[in-house]
């Protein structure tokens, strides 16, 4: 088994379903595609794979970061409404 979106031979069980033997998530270690193995062929090997969604080892190599979420801003309890608005 190889990832679907970029063809590596790293993958990882990340988890089995609750009951025995339904479905399991794989994870590829470069590229950190997950899916469940119940998923359409499109999603699951790489022949079916979109390919305007594949990537290559170099498309990783240079992607850029993803920038980090903000901290969360905190506002002071008078202004809260009972809504979160």
């Amino acid at each position: 088994m190889t990832c679907p979106r970029c063809d590596h031979p790293d993958i990882t069980k990340l988890a089995d379903s609750p009951v025995a033997g339904v479905w399991t998530v794989h994870q590829c270690a470069r590229c950190r595609y997950a899916w469940r193995s119940t998923e359409p062929a499109r999603r699951t090997e790489r022949e079916h794979y979109p390919e305007a969604f594949r990537l290559t080892a170099e498309d990783i190599a240079s992607a850029t970061a993803v920038p980090t979420v903000p901290p969360l801003l905190i506002r002071p309890e008078a202004s809260r409404s009972p809504r979160g608005t």
